[in-house]
């Protein structure tokens, strides 16, 4: 079977409601080794200026498409070899629009196991199927049953005969197309969700309570509910099947099976009831049960995606001297003090808090002392065990004005603290060192520093571990190189974590990158980056708009002006009588600029825009400008709480029932969807984003089960 290229380029076309040489373009360009952050950015006039999301969008539906081909191919392949294939079949094999519509219609003549039917048809039982099949008023079945008996096959009698028939007659009708597609239909738009508890599990299923008993219209359950319900099916709590109503499975199969009414038809009518209960209500309630996880695994991953962004993309502090704290009881607050850039000047362990007054003297006195010492700018102070106690000391020191106290979300740190990207950087020290100074560094730029782990350690998604792991770790990723390319890399100063993330780089160039700065000290110039072993012509290309150099002899190389448009510029610079320097300086002279004169064939409108925009604000970063947040002083754990109190917060993870809020406690409190607003919220990540700060009132607190209910309203 050949593949018709066009055909698809108009499909796909046709869903996303865009031209079809805009999806042309984006699919030469990724044949051609392009990244999607590289055709958003750097190839406006080939694609009409799409946006990340339609690029992904048309990968994704292509590969789709390519994967249906593929099966297609394999199916006629299978069915020339075993001489089944007819015109007829073939055409509709060709035009089959999805991959669960040509599994129903190559069902029937896939190679089968020794099923009932097949056992039946070796007793020579399928011409008597047949006979009844066609169900002719003037048919005695018995009589006819009677031509078929044989005992050396095992066909003693009449009822042996009907039986095999009915066997085979089943099967025909579970394989039909038409009868599954309508059967699906029925589970799709009526079919209920059903979850018992399993007998003697109460109470090691406690957590699953809600779902003991347990029914609810598959197509309207959200993705959330259907998680938490298999996760208890996975666990042995829970019990739960799909099914529509029994009574309308079986009038949708006579009214598509049953012609008349004889002695024929009262067989083929117990045929069909066998062949719904045996065959196809547990197949279909399989494709069903399967279908409901993977629309929960997409919700649950766009939801985890869209937090990780705002995660990932929350405003930086900048390159500031800081010290990182590492809050703790008993084992003490764990100090390090970092340089402008992240590097470790020292670091020692304090005891501020529940401790003797001498030691918390002596660690107030330390904590000074290092603040004058490395001209420390801000001190982060992570949000774990003992976090509000350490940040209610270290504000009682009256340290200097000029110096931000800042909580910091320490989720994930200690995954980093005992990783091999962690232990390479700092084989000396222990995991509580490392994680003072991922605090710190998270302070001064959380995304430099989130990409070093594991973007499901972070803990803003929901049943992140219950998705496919697969989808998962593909659909964060391609949220995380977003993310990397929007803000742009300094190149002399990222990790080979961070380089991963670069367009066209990847894991393997990336550790050339950092090996060839060890040798050969800072990138002068992007071009350098053509010496960096196997980063060949493409990797350029795809990267070097995305790596910056502050300090380059070209200033080009600190902005997102790809170097493939420098030659513009210089034009531009030419015509204003200037150099590039002096016209990255002026605005006057950047207005001065009539875009319709560099025009070309390769350069049209929206990259002189683009390059224009860019000579205002060289390398300017997309995030919002930090602000220092604080929590509520005396509030630091939940019985603090009290009904009513009006408290600052931040939001810490967005689902589709609500939203949790951080506000000092060690423990997030919930805003319920219904809680987010006067009005009704249809979707919870309309109204308050990851990292956003709010205004919560306390609605309830349960201390024993450590829950707390907060309203936005």
């Amino acid at each position: 079977m050949t593949t018709d290229n066009s055909q698809n380029i108009k499909l796909i076309a046709n869903e996303l409601k865009i031209k079809q040489q805009q999806v042309e373009a984006v699919l030469k360009l990724f044949d051609d080794g392009a990244t999607v952050p590289f055709i958003a950015r750097y190839r406006k006039e080939a694609t009409g200026s799409l946006d990340e999301t339609v690029i992904l969008n048309i990968k994704i539906r292509n590969e789709q498409i390519k994967e249906l081909d593929s099966r297609k191919e394999s199916i006629l392949k299978s069915l020339i070899e075993r001489e089944l294939l007819t015109a007829e079949l073939e055409q509709k094999i060709i035009t089959a629009e999805s991959l669960i519509l040509l599994e129903d219609i190559y069902l029937p003549y896939r190679p089968k196991r020794r099923t009932r039917a097949v056992m039946a048809k070796e007793k020579g039982l399928e011409p008597l199927a047949e006979i009844i099949f066609k169900q002719h008023d003037n048919l005695s079945p018995e009589i006819e049953a009677g031509n078929y008996l044989d005992k050396d096959k095992g066909v003693l009698n009449v009822d042996d005969a009907l039986d095999g028939a009915k066997d085979i007659i089943a099967e025909w009708i579970a394989e039909n197309a038409e009868a599954r597609k309508r059967i699906r239909k029925l589970f799709t738009g009526k079919g209920i969700i059903y979850s018992k508890v399993v007998k003697d599990k109460k109470e090691v299923g406690i957590k699953f309570k809600d779902y003991f008993d347990w029914d609810e219209e598959i197509s309207r359950i959200p993705g959330h509910r259907v998680l938490a319900i298999f996760r208890g099916n996975n666990e042995g709590v829970l019990s739960v099947k799909i099914r529509p109503s029994e009574e309308d499975a079986i009038c949708i199969l006579e009214k598509l099976f049953l012609i008349n009414r004889s002695r024929s038809s009262d067989i083929i009518a117990e045929a069909l009831i066998d062949s719904y209960k045996r065959l196809l209500m547990p197949s279909i309630e399989n494709e069903i049960t399967k279908e409901a996880k993977e629309a929960a695994d997409t919700e649950a991953i766009e939801i985890f995606s869209s937090n990780l962004r705002e995660l990932l993309m929350q405003a930086p502090l900048g390159r500031k001297n800081i010290m990182g704290l590492d809050p703790g009881f008993r084992t003490g607050v764990k100090l390090v003090c970092l340089n402008s850039s992240g590097d470790l000047l020292h670091n020692e362990t304090i005891f501020p808090v529940a401790s003797s007054n001498a030691k918390a003297l002596e660690a107030g006195h330390r904590i000074k002392s290092f603040c004058s010492k490395y001209n420390i700018e801000a001190i982060a102070v992570g949000n774990g065990t003992a976090g509000r106690e350490t940040e209610t000391f270290v504000r009682s020191l009256n340290l200097s004005g000029n110096i931000t106290i800042v909580m910091v979300n320490e989720s994930g740190a200690s995954i980093y603290s005992a990783s091999k990207a962690a232990r390479d950087e700092f084989p000396n020290h222990d995991i509580t060192v490392r994680g003072a100074v991922s605090i710190g560094r998270r302070l001064m730029d959380p995304l430099a520093e989130l990409v070093k782990i594991d973007p499901k350690s972070i803990g803003v998604g929901q049943y992140q571990h219950d998705v496919d792991q697969a989808k998962l770790k593909d659909g964060l990723n391609i949220i995380v190189e977003s993310c990397v390319n929007a803000v742009g890399v300094e190149l002399n100063t990222a990790s080979c974590e961070l380089l991963t993330f670069v367009s066209g780089i990847g894991p393997v160039l990336a550790k050339n990158i950092i090996d060839y700065r060890m040798v050969n000290g800072p990138f002068k110039s992007r071009s350098e980056l053509k010496k960096v072993k196997r980063l060949g012509a493409n990797a350029f290309q795809q990267a070097a708009g995305f790596l910056r150099i502050n300090g380059a002899k070209n200033p080009l190389d600190s902005s997102a002006v790809h170097p493939e448009s420098y030659f513009v510029v210089k034009e531009m610079a030419k015509n204003n009588n200037c150099s590039v320097i002096e016209l990255m300086k002026s605005m006057e002279l950047q207005n001065s600029i009539v875009l319709n004169d560099y025009i070309t064939d390769k350069i049209g409108l929206p990259t002189l825009k683009d390059i224009v925009n860019e000579l205002s604000k060289p390398g300017r970063d997309p995030r919002e400008k930090f602000e220092a947040f604080s929590f509520a002083e005396g509030i630091n754990s939940i019985d603090d709480l009290a009904k009513g109190m009006k408290l600052p917060g931040i939001v810490t993870n967005v689902t589709k029932f609500g939203a949790f809020v951080d506000v000092g406690v060690h423990q997030d409190g919930l805003v319920h969807i219904s809680e987010l607003a006067d009005y009704f919220v249809k979707d919870p990540s309309d109204i308050v984003k990851v990292q956003q700060k709010v205004t919560v009132t306390v609605l309830d607190v349960d201390t024993k089960r450590k829950r707390i209910s907060l309203s936005m309203k």
